[in-house]
């Protein structure tokens, strides 16, 4: 009879085998490729390295997995387990590259399935480390009938369907993402990427040859630069993993591990009264310059003792004509949705308007309050957007923040024309605090534009002399003026810039018990 210390024994040999993964040489050659291993990035991740590894001796599975003579893969190339990031708790599963090129195969999924229920029955955020060749096709199959298994597939996508808007779900882009992988992160909330390493595509380079006949590299099809700054699937590009694994850390810490509590609070020594002098220079003269919105973002959020705002910023290199980050105030999370004059003077345009409606949704799903900085001439025009679908994708932007019923705080600092302040929350979209600076401008655009179109048409279609077209436009100035509309009360207040941080922490401390009443219905229907 075999005892206990024996099979103690055998279970520690067992269990080495599996954290050796794929071997010393695959190791090193993912190493030489810039990546850490799977199980060195959930030690990276977890608080003092320690998680609980779940199915941990699972292997390959299936009609001819237990032929004589087959693999075993370690774990079935992808780590699961639980435990504890910065003292929460969190689910986490990284494809191991080093074993089947990171590829999904029965029993891991079985394992990943496994961690999505526990994170939606125990309300933890759910973190994947995508480093995978997506599913696996195994040529040594013996059976014709395991492709048939495909017919039952596909739970993961619905699953995660299931768990959005309840827990915050995280995919890194630590590697290549191909074809199942790659819809793990287009159904996340957070898509970081390592720069140059992280790749996404439904179908790889080898994939897109047979099919097209087109030659091209995994970077040109999906890379991380591709789709952080031209698609728009990315959320940033870190330099390593390293990097890209503090920036998940650094997301979750904004967000509650559900939809059931609140977003946490935590110590503050930046006092929510400082007042930065600065703000005073930031615009320039003539409005019809441009200034960095980033200026005013990081004088009125929480610093650490050496001034350095606390913020991450979400696809900075997408849609660069808005803003979208998260900061505290007063130790709070708040999503802010700020226009970018440096960026094609702020304009909204289709990928501004999808960037924009995103971050707010995701935002009012996990109750972060939203903090809107207007300085926005309006919407894009022309053939081009209108044939794009400017319509549907500004309607996204406008369908987002007026279901959102988290605390809503506007600022208007310079311009808000059009429909640009609506879907930028102005006041008919309910924020429980706006204000402006006395350099805010309320309109349905700038005083120049109404005379550009109406002059010709009052002056017989001929162009007025310049001295007559001053004037009028310093006429219809006064009506737009921020000084006129506060006088129809339809601002909170006109305040001084340096007291923005203060004024935003009230409208946040107003706000934090509110209740909002919507008409009982199953859905509402976003424009997509």
């Amino acid at each position: 009879m075999t005892t206990m210390r024996e099979l103690i024994t055998e279970l520690e040999a067992r269990r080495n085998e599996v954290r050796a993964m794929g071997g010393e040489e695959k190791i090193q050659k993912q190493h030489e490729r810039g990546k850490l291993t799977a199980r060195e990035r959930m030690a990276l991740f977890f608080d003092d390295g320690e998680f609980f590894e779940v199915g941990m001796h699972g292997t390959q599975m299936g009609l001819a997995a237990g032929a004589e003579g087959r693999d075993k893969p370690p774990a079935d190339a992808v780590v699961c387990g639980f435990g504890k990031v910065d003292g929460r708790m969190v689910c986490a599963a990284a494809y191991d590259f080093t074993v089947k090129g990171g590829s999904i195969g029965q029993t891991g999924e079985e394992k990943v399935t496994r961690l999505r229920s526990m994170a939606l029955r125990g309300r933890w955020p759910i973190v994947w480390f995508i480093d995978s060749g997506g599913a696996r096709i195994d040529p040594g199959a013996t059976h014709a009938d395991m492709l048939s298994l495909f017919a039952g597939s596909g739970h993961l996508f619905r699953e995660q369907v299931v768990m959005s808007g309840v827990v915050p779900q995280v995919a890194a882009m630590v590697g290549p993402g191909a074809a199942g992988t790659a819809y793990i992160p287009g159904l996340a909330d957070y898509v970081p990427m390592v720069k140059s390493i992280g790749s996404l595509a439904l179908g790889g380079p080898a994939l897109v040859r047979a099919v097209t006949g087109q030659e091209i590299s995994e970077q040109e099809l999906g890379g991380s630069k591709v789709h952080c700054e031209v698609s728009g699937v990315g959320d940033g590009e870190f330099a390593n993993d390293r990097e890209c694994i503090a920036a998940v850390k650094k997301y979750l810490s904004f967000f509650p591990s559900s939809c059931d509590e609140a977003p946490p609070v935590i110590p503050c020594a930046d006092p929510v009264g400082r007042r930065d002098e600065a703000l005073l220079d930031v615009l320039p003269e003539s409005a019809r310059k441009s200034y960095d919105m980033h200026k005013v973002i990081r004088s009125i959020v929480d610093q650490d003792a050496q001034g350095v705002a606390d913020v991450l910023e979400i696809k900075p290199k997408f849609a660069k004509s808005i803003i979208t980050l998260f900061a505290r105030i007063g130790g709070q999370s708040v999503g802010i949705v700020a226009s970018q004059p440096a960026y094609l003077g702020g304009i909204l345009d289709v990928d501004a308007a999808d960037k924009a409606a995103r971050f707010i949704q995701v935002c009012d799903a996990f109750g972060i309050p939203l903090v809107f900085l207007q300085d926005v001439p309006g919407f894009m025009v022309g053939s081009k957007v209108e044939h794009a679908g400017i319509i549907r994708h500004g309607a996204k932007m406008l369908h987002a923040m007026s279901a959102a019923t988290v605390p809503k705080i506007t600022v208007v600092v310079r311009k808000a024309y059009g429909a640009g302040y609506y879907v930028m929350c102005g006041r008919a979209y309910e924020p429980d605090l706006i204000v402006s600076w006395p350099t805010g401008e309320i309109s349905v655009m700038g005083a120049e534009g109404m005379v550009g179109i109406a002059s010709k048409k009052l002056f017989g279609g001929v162009e007025p002399p310049a001295e007559v077209k001053k004037a009028i436009v310093d006429q219809l100035q006064k009506s737009i003026d921020i000084r006129t509309v506060a006088g129809w009360g339809l601002v909170d207040d006109v305040i001084d810039p340096r007291d923005t941080r203060r004024v935003i922490a009230w409208g946040l401390e107003v706000s934090r018990k509110k209740k909002v009443e919507r008409p009982a219905k199953k859905r509402g229907i976003m424009p997509v």
